[in-house]
This record gives structure tokens, sequence and C-alpha cells, in this order.
């Protein structure tokens, strides 16, 4: 039985009122918008708000996830707006030392130009969400121990995700508000997406790493897939006879952009943030997991430019990693100022302790509530007793391409045995296909020369656990003891490394594929040393697994009556944090003054353009883009120049509430118009992850008049502006 979207997340006297908001915080449901309808009638918008809700209408139906990054359709034909940093494995797959698309950029002036992305691509058009709360927590016995509630919850989320995808549909199950609320989340799958432009790297990524997080932008953050269908309308495998993707609804692009002090609404698929953690967790993460993972990518970062320097086909390959390095340690520094010297940790840990005050001050709720927090605590101080070994384990797993992906096929055949409905969801049948597609796509990505020394960077972190928190197996393999001299871990390490990469198969295609779908004797018989030291690790993480599943199951217990005193104490209209559904967030146009005696202004121009470039490095602004606005100040005219500014925009600030996987998210004007792309934030804000600052968080957005003028006056793109409805 369904229940009123309202009476679900808010539990409070006055359920369906739609309180005000705070600086607009919020990444909301889609059903939550329509009780926003006041607030957002204070900031001026004379629309029906439920146009919002509806996500098999417009704009809603033309909002889409890349997995990882947010998208739109912005023509009839499946034209699809995302950022450049969101394509850069199309741009890797399709490159050459010869022919490098991540500097060069790529336009197709045809559609039988536009470049296949590979397989593995998708995109995922949500189309219902229903909530199934009852179906998944309800009735489960109380006395069962964590680890049969686990498999419980877990059974029947799989039961459910089985009986929703139909028709070409991909279903999931998600948790909200803490495991308080699961709603089930109908999408449909694409997967044949082709690039059809991406611009050279001197303007869609402009500035790099110096301006990332940084405020004043002059990015254009934007390129452009099409969704391919079979001639039958049905997702199909890429094939030259399909055809372009027809969808229902589709975004206008508008000529006009953005201006100050006009509301805006973000449409996407946040990614993650933690509003609602303890403080104990918030920090954990502060002393350890983000000093951590800062200090590990700076370490990787530079040893991949090390790897790479002077083997073009190197950097080509390393170029997604290398970025996704450098923009997460740049975040997560932010972060951590933010939580520390912003005093983002000292609020997280004043909103406790009132929590605590508001839980003992009435006897019903400390019998509710009263020993949720001390349970979580322990539960903390728990996962933190063999955090650096865990740590490390994963790391070398996603450090090695080789060894994940021998794990991959030895869990496989140890999961294929049993029925489908009792395997791990991610070996689940229905996830087979990606698995193949991921071993294919891996000739075009894998190079030993980068993998090893990632590899070897993990087997070192390994060397020097503590006693307490050794990975025994590893030690055993390649001869570590707690205490070893340097130069001798070194030393057994290149040992150790030189028989693994000699004595495995898996770098080539026809092996790897051989060894997908065969049994666990078959696999280990093959003496692979990938596989041997998959095999060898595979009791431990497994035993994690384990593990975590109790943990899981008694969190299930905990958190959801965590989130009811939260929601108690608070009352009020909630979003739940972000966790890569469908959201929606609203604001305006706007500047901020970031720190004492510095304002930023909410738009930025293409002489800003000009005043940056330098013709090398980070700066180096393409020659044609450099003509294009020298001919525009000689007096060239164009429809996309703001009569306010003199000039065409390029990006503009406003005080949206984003986080990661935002990326490429529809930024639209009251009437659902495309007027922009989101693509980053402002460094001093990041730690809005966990507390949102109501003054100072700003998101950064691209100017559909950039883009525009860009396909106009740069490349000449005559045919994607006429898809899109622009002469």
């Amino acid at each position: 039985m369904k229940k009123p979207f309202c009476s679900t997340v808010v539990l409070v006297v006055a359920l369906c009122a739609a309180l005000p908001v705070a600086a607009d915080e919020g990444m909301w449901m889609p059903q939550q918008i329509p009780d926003l309808a006041p607030r957002l009638a204070e900031l001026g918008f004379t629309g029906d708000a439920k146009m919002w809700a509806d996500l098999t209408g417009f704009p809603m139906n033309a909002v889409i996830s890349l997995g990882g990054c947010s998208a739109s359709f912005i023509s009839p034909d499946g034209l699809i707006a995302t950022n450049h940093h969101c394509v850069q494995g199309s741009l890797q797959y399709n490159s050459t030392p010869e022919k490098n698309l991540i500097v060069d950029g790529y336009l197709a002036r045809t559609r039988e130009e536009e470049l296949s992305n590979g397989p593995g691509s998708r995109v995922w058009v949500t189309v219902a969400v229903n909530e199934v709360t009852d179906a998944i927590t309800g009735k489960i016995g109380p006395k069962l121990t964590d680890r049969q509630r686990f498999e419980i919850i877990e059974r029947r989320i799989k039961e459910r995700t089985a009986a929703c995808e139909k028709d070409g549909l991909r279903c999931r199950v998600a948790s909200f508000f803490e495991g308080l609320r699961y709603f089930e989340i109908a999408q449909m799958e694409i997967n044949d997406v082709r690039l059809v432009y991406a611009p050279p790297q001197g303007i869609g990524n402009f500035g790099g790493e110096a301006d990332n997080w940084q405020w004043p932008r002059h990015t254009g953050d934007f390129s452009f897939y099409r969704a391919y269908v079979g001639k039958d309308g049905k997702p199909a495998s890429y094939a030259k006879e399909n055809v372009p993707y027809k969808p229902k609804h589709f975004l206008k692009v508008s000529p006009k952009g953005a201006s100050p002090g006009e509301l805006i609404f973000v449409a996407g698929y946040p990614g993650r943030t933690q509003r609602h953690e303890t403080y104990a967790e918030v920090k954990e993460r502060t002393d350890w997991a983000l000093p951590r993972y800062v200090r590990r990518n700076r370490e990787m970062i530079a040893l991949l430019e090390e790897t790479t320097k002077g083997h073009k086909d190197l950097e080509i390959k390393a170029e997604p990693r290398m970025r996704g390095l450098s923009n997460g340690m740049k975040k997560n520094e932010g972060v951590l100022a933010g939580l520390l010297k912003g005093g983002i940790l000292a609020l997280k840990e004043q909103k406790q302790k009132a929590l605590e005050t508001w839980i003992a001050a009435e006897p019903s709720r400390a019998k509710e509530y009263g020993d949720v927090l001390p349970a979580l605590a322990a539960m903390q101080a728990e996962s933190e007793a063999t955090r650096e070994r865990d740590a490390v384990l994963g790391g070398m797993y996603s450090g090695s391409t080789l060894l994940s992906t021998a794990n991959t096929l030895y869990r496989l055949s140890l999961e294929a045995p049993k029925k489908d409905l009792d395997r791990d969801p991610a070996f689940q049948e229905r996830n087979w296909s990606r698995t193949k597609e991921g071993l294919v796509r891996m000739q075009r990505t894998y190079d030993d020369r980068l993998d090893r020394p990632m590899l070897r960077y993990a087997l070192l972190e390994a060397a020097l656990l503590p006693a307490s928190q050794r990975i025994a197996p590893l030690d055993t393999l390649v001869g570590f003891a707690p205490g070893m001299a340097k130069d001798e871990v070194q030393k057994k390490a290149d040992a150790f490394l030189d028989a693994f990469y000699s004595g495995t198969k898996l770098a080539g295609q026809e092996f790897r594929l051989g060894l997908f779908g065969k049994s666990t004797k078959e696999i280990v018989d093959t003496n692979d040393t990938a596989v041997q030291l998959a095999v060898a690790l595979y009791p431990l993480t497994e035993a994690n697994r384990e593990r975590d599943k109790a943990t899981d199951g008694k969190l299930s217990r905990v958190r959801p009556r965590y989130m009811r005193a939260l929601l108690a104490q608070g009352g009020g209209l909630v979003a739940p944090d972000a966790n890569s559904t469908l959201r929606v967030t609203f604001g305006r146009v706007m500047g901020v003054d970031p720190r004492d005696g510095l304002r930023y202004l909410p738009q930025t121009t293409l002489q800003g353009v000009v005043e940056k470039a330098t013709g090398e490095g980070e700066f180096n602004a393409p020659a044609r883009q450099l003509e294009a606005i020298k001919a525009l100040r000689a007096g060239k005219k164009t429809p996309y120049l703001d009569p306010k500014l003199g000039d065409v925009p390029v990006d503009f600030m406003s005080d949206v509430d984003t986080t990661g996987g935002n990326s490429g998210s529809a930024v639209l004007n009251s009437q659902g118009e495309l007027v922009g792309l989101l693509f980053d934030g402002t460094l001093e804000t990041v730690a809005s992850d966990f507390l949102f600052d109501t003054q100072k968080t700003r998101s950064i957005q691209v100017d559909t008049r950039n883009l525009l003028w860009t396909w106009d006056a740069v490349e000449g793109a005559k045919n994607l502006l006429e898809e899109v409805g622009i002469k």
C-alpha cells in the first residue's frame, strides 16, 4: 500500500505544512517540491510547483543520469547536454597519441561522425518513484539477529528489484532518511551513447586545477552526447543501424541565459552528503579519513605524473584518473578547512548536544531515543578498530585494475552456481552484461606501466601497517613483516611485482573474456598470479563483508530511530541526504562576500578569458576562440551579447544547494528552459556537505549563451544550433 508522500517525510504535527527553509537549503526529492510552493512564491515563482514533481512530464522527464554525472535531453533527436569533465572517459576511449581528443576536442558535423563511447556507457531516465518502506522493513521480527535482519532486508530489495525490471527498465530500491524510508526507482536504461561535441581542453577545462573550485571562472565546461536505440525504439547495444532516441520531453535551450537575481532550478543526481551524520562520524572523517584521502591523492598524482612523463599514450590513459584525483584532493582540502577553520565541526558538536538535551528533557523521548546516540557511538568506535587495514586493502583493489579484475572473475565463479536471489547483489545476473563490458573496455584503458606503480604504492602502504592490523595473506606472499626496513620492504615488493606481472595473462582481452563464466576450479587452475593474489586475499575480504552485513543489520534498527529524533526535534520539511537519486534544488543567481574585504560578482564574461589566456598550460585558450572574441570586439554582431554586461556571459554563480554528482545538472528558469549547466562550487563552502552554510554556499554554472556562442562563432556548428532550434 502506497502512502501519501508528505506523510512519509514530515514526522511532525503539521505533516504537510510547507515551512520556509533557511537560505533555500535542500536537495529535494521532486515529490517534495509542491509542498514548497509558498517558499517558491516568495522567490517570485508563478508557475505550478507540481511541474517539478511529474517525472513523466516536462521538464523532469528530460533530466537524466550518466552514472556519476547528470545530464539532460535538449532536442527531439536525443541530443544530451552535460559537462566537459563528464565525458573524459569517452574522450580517452577514442583518443590516440596521434589524435588526442582530450586536448583537441571533437565535433561531429553529421550523425555518421558521432563516436561510440564504447561498452559500458549508459543513460538512465527516471520514469517512476514509489515508496516501498513497508515492503522492505515491515513485519521483521524484533528477536532476529542483526545478520538475519540484514538478510531479510537485502532479499526483499532483490525481490522488489526483480519484479520492477521489465520492458527495459533498470530498477533500484534506495534508502532515504537513514533507512527510515525506502523508495523504488524505475529508470529506462539506454546503452548506445555517442559523442557529438566536446570543446578543446583550452575551453572545456580552461584554468584547469588552478581555477578548480575557485571564482571567478571562465570555463566552457560543456559537452554533448546522443542517445541511440534500436529501430523499434527500445534500448539496444551499439549498432550502426540504431537510430537516435526520441525522448518524450526535451529542454529548450534558452539564448537568454540567466541574470542576477533570477530564480533558477537545478535538476540532477547529487551523489552523497553527510548532513545527518553524528558528531563522532564527522570527527572521525576530520581526524583521519579526510587527511588520509588528501595525502594519498597528492602522492598518487605525483606518482602518475612521474610515470606518464614523456609518454603521450600513457598520458591519455591516465587523464581521467588524474583529473579525478586532483578534483577530489582539492575539494577535500576545502572540506577539511571548512570543518576545522570554518567551525563546521564545532557546530556539529553543538547540534548533537542540543539533540541530547532535547531527548533528555522529556521522559517519553528519553525512553524512545535515549539509547540511540550511545549505540551509534559504540558502533563508530568498533569501525575504527581495523580502519587502517581495511582502507589499505580496499586501496589495493581500487589501485590495480588487474587485481580488481581477477577478484571480480573469482567472485563471479563463486556466486554463479547459486540461485539468483541468493547471490550477492553485485553478482546477480542483471549485472553480468556490465561485467563483461568492463572486461572489453579494459583493453582501451589498461597498461602495465600504470597499474604496477599503483599496486606498488598499495603494497608499500600495507608494509607499514601496525602489527595488530596486518594483512596476513599479503605478508606471506610478499614476505613483509612488521618493522621491516624501508629498503628491504621495497626490495621484496619489487620482487613480488616482477613475478606478479610476468605471471598473469589478464591484460589480454581473449584470456580475460575466456574466464568469464568459468567455474572456480577452472579459474584457479590457470595458476595466473593475479588470480592467486585475489584468491589469497578473498578470506579476509569475505570476513569483512560478513562483519559489515551484521553491522548494517544493527544500523537498520538504530539509524531510523536516530532520524526520527532529528526530524521530530527540528520539525518542518526536511530534505534527505543526497544518495545519487533525482533531486531538485532552487535559488537565485547572486554573488557572495566569501571573506572580509572580498566580493564575488555573480557573472564572468569573455573578457576574462582574454585576460587569463597565456597561450600555455592550463590557460591555453585555442586560437580560434581568441579570434572569435577579437571579431566580437571589432563589432561582429551576436545574439548572445548581454546588453548590461556589454559582453557574452561565460559562467554565473548562484546560491543553489548542490554537491558532487550534480555535475552536468540542468539549470532551468521558471519556465523550465535550460539556462545553464552546473559544474562546480566554491572551495570556501564545500564543507556544506556536512552542515549547510546558509550565508556563503555557492554553486557555479556555465551560461547557455557561452555554449551557443561557442557553437556559432568558434566552431561553426550550425548543425547543432539548428537542432536545438537556434537560428
